[in-house]
């Protein structure tokens, strides 16, 4: 009887431990643990989605669990306009769009949506982490944003249901879709196409149902959103990069330690890098792959594009709201490595 009675007070103190050692490691997982959602609208099989698992991984690891990174893919919250003031209200802690939102805050930013303004990635990569690109990004933070780095998706091509496109003459009355972008469309209004913007996630079914003609965006969009099938045509046209910056609300980056901080940073720094290769491998099996599922694929002299839209250059050049400042479109166009 004793030997029992001496097992039930074990059991009772080991029980009475194991509760209270765990919910003492409860709270101190809950004191230690920083959560950063990061919104994005384009597929979970796009190089943002993967690029931000790789993301995600390299945190936890950094930080030896502290940091859980939550990725929501597909327009999930919201638009990428949503996902902006998501980070100014507080209600989102990191987004990674496309430039097109950021021109309200600065129209610097503007530049790299000019037509055919780089005429390689490498190039382009190399000036969107330069200081140019950097400057852009830390005027953000007046607007209550950190800008953290570019990501990309790549050069933007022309996809549409009725013809290839060989010349700027071939987009005459073609309804096509484009980002709330005005240098996207008054680029399209120079070539005499009809630039209908539209909110991404609508995108896939106007195609279908042929409410619009044609729409632009990487090969890697074309194909982790399946346009393949509700479009015939492809064509190169390659007419603008397509830098993605990573943005970060900076009361949140503000409340960081500093050590998390430097994670962040440095996870995100090797994440760009490996979303990157990952758009040019996919980039390159993917002109084989749409072709092998039913587009068909034009190359084209770039020379009468890019003459047809001078004119926005002339437009967009300038000083004040919307303009882009003359200086900084020459050291774009002009940047070596």
């Amino acid at each position: 009887m004793k030997e029992f009675k001496l097992l039930c007070v074990c059991l009772c103190v080991l029980l009475g431990l194991s509760f209270f050692g765990g919910f003492a490691g409860a709270s101190f997982a809950a004191e230690a643990e920083y959560t950063i959602r990061v919104g994005h609208v384009l597929a979970p099989t796009h190089p943002y989605q993967l690029g931000l698992e790789h993301f995600k991984e390299l945190m936890a690891k950094k930080t030896d669990g502290k940091v859980n990174v939550e990725v929501f893919h597909s327009s999930q919250l919201g638009n990428e306009r949503d996902l902006v003031e998501g980070l100014q209200l507080g209600t989102l802690e990191m987004t990674l769009i496309s430039t097109a939102p950021l021109a309200g805050f600065t129209s610097d930013f503007l530049v790299f949506d000019l037509p055919f303004i780089f005429s390689d990635v490498k190039t382009a990569r190399a000036c969107v982490d330069s200081e140019i690109g950097q400057k852009m990004l830390d005027q953000l933070s007046s607007q209550g944003i950190v800008g953290l780095c570019f990501f990309e998706n790549g050069f933007r091509s022309v996809t549409n249901s009725k013809k290839p496109i060989v010349t700027p003459e071939d987009l005459s009355g073609m309804k096509i879709r484009t980002m709330e972008n005005p240098i996207h469309m008054d680029s399209f209004r120079a070539m005499k196409a009809d630039p209908t913007p539209m909110a991404f996630g609508e995108l896939f079914t106007a195609l279908q149902q042929k409410t619009i003609d044609a729409q632009e965006n990487p090969l890697a969009i074309v194909e982790t959103s399946a346009f393949y099938e509700v479009q015939k045509y492809l064509s190169l046209t390659e007419h603008f990069y397509a830098p993605s910056p990573v943005l970060m609300a900076k009361a949140y980056y503000d409340s960081l330690p500093a050590d998390i901080q430097t994670a962040l940073k440095e996870c995100l720094l090797e994440t760009r890098a490996y979303e990157r290769q990952l758009l040019d491998d996919m980039n390159l099996r993917l002109l084989t792959d749409l072709g092998a599922k039913g587009m068909e694929i034009n190359t084209v002299d770039k020379a009468p594009f890019i003459e047809a839209v001078q004119v926005v250059y002339q437009d967009y050049t300038g000083v004040g709201s919307g303009k882009i400042p003359a200086e900084l479109i020459q050291r774009v166009k002009e940047f070596k490595e």
